[in-house]
């Protein structure tokens, strides 16, 4: 089995003396772990780092088993970002949740597409945030897990939509689901229309939200907890005001 195709890498972890067992998102064939031979050298390692770009051709003898890659690095990566920590964590961040929320080898061409808009998005400080909480809804949509942001799950109606219930992922209302408000998830309104923008509160809300789905529905399935790349995200998040 052999192909090429554009990935963004989500993990790398040493393999012997010199390799790298890599995890790779690819445009047209998902995720795919490859053996990189000399992945711990000086040239390979900087590009085997989560979000960079690369350009891979896999060979496996058999479909099945754990084949090998060569991989070249394109554009600057996660290089760019050194000088904003906050950016270089959100970028891990978001590689991780991926890495451990795709089924491997399964094409979801949709989410390296919104993988591609969040890493260009991770160069304005004032957005990156936002797009990274829509970038989880949008997985969360992938996986067959979408919430119901719509109407009210109550009423209909699709006025007045504050909370999400954690139950069934559908929206509620102020008057709904005021009774039930400290059962309920904060809808920030930003993720109610494209053009709406942030407030005080949002990016934390909207986080906890998609984190709440994630773990639920996605990584308890196979007995994990969120990554700890996201945790520490949230942490220096809080750190710097931003939640």
């Amino acid at each position: 089995m052999e192909f090429e195709d554009d990935g963004f890498v989500l993990a790398a972890r040493p393999y012997g003396e010199a390799g790298a067992i890599v995890e790779v998102l690819t445009a047209r064939h998902g995720r795919w772990a490859a053996h990189v031979a000399g992945g711990a050298s000086r040239r390979l390692k900087p590009i085997l780092q989560p979000g960079s770009r690369v350009r891979l051709a896999y060979r496996a003898r058999v479909a099945d088993q754990l084949g090998s890659a060569r991989m070249e690095g394109e554009g600057e990566g996660a290089s760019a970002l050194f000088d904003d920590p906050l950016a270089l964590a959100a970028l891990a961040a978001a590689a991780s949740v991926v890495a451990g929320a795709l089924p491997e080898r399964e094409p979801h061409t949709g989410v390296f597409l919104a993988f591609e808009a969040l890493v260009g998005a991770l160069g304005f400080p004032d957005i990156w945030p936002a797009v990274l909480v829509r970038f989880e809804m949008g997985l969360l949509q992938e996986l067959g897990f979408g919430l119901d942001l719509s109407r009210c799950a109550v009423t209909g109606s699709a006025d007045d939509l504050v909370w999400v219930s954690p139950r069934t992922g559908r929206a509620v209302s102020a008057a709904a689901g005021e009774a039930y408000r400290d059962r309920l998830l904060v809808l920030p309104p930003f993720l109610l229309s494209a053009q709406g923008g942030l407030m005080s509160g949002d990016v934390g809300a909207g986080l906890a939200l998609t984190g709440r789905f994630l773990q639920d529905f996605v990584f308890s399935a196979v007995n994990r907890p969120l990554p700890p790349a996201r945790a520490r995200l949230l942490e220096r998040l809080k750190e710097a005001g931003r939640l």
